[in-house]
């Protein structure tokens, strides 16, 4: 792992440092870990208290950073980009040889850039193309007709199926399945027949795809993922859904078919969305949302809970609920209160009486 001095971070970030430029890093931990041969940063309402007991090296703070103490100073407008920054220098990637390992099973019609890995136990298939720079971890399956684009990065056990279009810079996490087939049945003479799933997936360039993804191919055209999508873990995505670009999706959320999702959008983890449901471009969708079929989700306000329903509404019919015990118990006050009159009504009437017997 390298180190560099807060000099070198600094001109890495093109800032100045403050404070002893010649310090060594060789490391970078939150500011609570951090000890004097670590970087850290602090932004946000907390960031000035939390720094104050730090025994960091060297902090990133904002350009409004008033605290004083004894780490080394780097002021950046952002804080916490310029820190991933730093990470990525610190700990650089592992550098793989340009190889193909003698246990994997490359097609004879195959193309492999001669500057890919292709670790143990691979399978390639016919007529795919692996581009410049790529990385294809122990145990991927890849299958006809791919193409993965310059500078991807399979982790092991992913699987792709036929036909699949990977872009460029696409990092796919260990056990995705990028192509099986959507789910499509037809009720024919009282059971079920596969409908076939003859299209494809595209993924666009810069995406991420976490571990245990499930990508599934279009039944006719293609299931696409934009530019710079970022998807969690165990994510599920349907035959013929259009996710747009840059759009982050947190872990275990499920989109049905035919699901359309604007650029920049946001959704938590665990929300279900129902078929053809589309959100809009900048729409924000709260974790464990239900999005109904063919609802649309507008940018503005969040949406949350099941239904999902604009936060401020959530939120109040949340506090209703909590209410409920207690409105339960004065609508028993009100009924005994009225058991109560009706008693004393029927006695001044004389409705409680013994009947005469003529």
């Amino acid at each position: 792992m390298p180190s560099l001095t807060v000099a070198e971070i600094a001109a890495l970030l093109g800032a100045s440092a403050e404070g002893d430029a010649s310090r060594l890093i060789s490391g970078a931990a939150a500011l609570g870990d951090a000890i004097e041969s670590d970087v850290s940063f602090a932004s946000g309402k907390q960031g000035p208290s939390a720094a104050a007991s730090s025994k960091a090296g060297c902090l990133i703070v904002p350009d409004s950073f008033e605290v004083s103490g004894p780490w080394s100073l780097i002021r950046v407008r952002e804080p916490r980009a310029s820190f991933a920054r730093v990470l990525y220098a610190l700990y650089p990637p592992k550098r793989l040889p340009h190889s193909i390992h003698p246990t994997s099973v490359i097609a004879e019609t195959a193309t492999i850039a001669p500057d890919s890995h292709i670790g143990p136990y691979v399978t390639i298939g016919h007529a795919t193309i692996v581009e410049g720079g790529c990385v294809v971890s122990s145990g991927c399956v890849i299958g006809d007709q791919v193409t993965l684009g310059n500078s991807s990065f399979l982790h092991p056990n992913v699987t792709v199926y036929d036909r699949v279009r990977i872009g460029a810079r696409v990092l796919i996490h260990s056990n995705a399945v990028i192509g099986a087939d959507g789910f499509g049945f037809a009720l024919v003479d009282g059971h079920y027949r596969k409908f076939p799933q003859v299209g494809t997936v595209d993924i666009q360039d810069d995406v991420e795809i976490g571990a245990g993804c499930c990508i599934d191919r279009a039944a006719l055209g293609a299931t696409r993922i934009g530019r710079g999508t970022k998807l969690d873990n165990l994510v599920h995505v349907a035959h013929n859904c259009m996710i747009g670009e840059n759009v982050v999706v947190a872990a275990q959320t499920g989109f049905s078919g035919s699901v359309t999702v604007g650029d920049y959008a946001v959704i938590g983890g665990q929300a279900g969305i129902g078929e053809k449901a589309r959100i809009e471009s900048r729409a924000v969708v709260g974790g464990k949302a239900g999005i109904l079929t063919s609802a649309i989700v507008h940018a503005g306000e969040p949406v949350w809970g099941i239904p999902a329903r604009p936060l401020r509404q959530h939120l109040k019919g949340l506090a209703n609920i909590n209410k409920l015990p207690e409105l339960k118990e004065k609508l028993r006050q009100i009924g005994q209160q009225l058991k109560n009159l009706e008693d004393l009504l029927r006695k001044r009437e004389g409705l409680d009486s013994p009947k005469s017997e003529f």
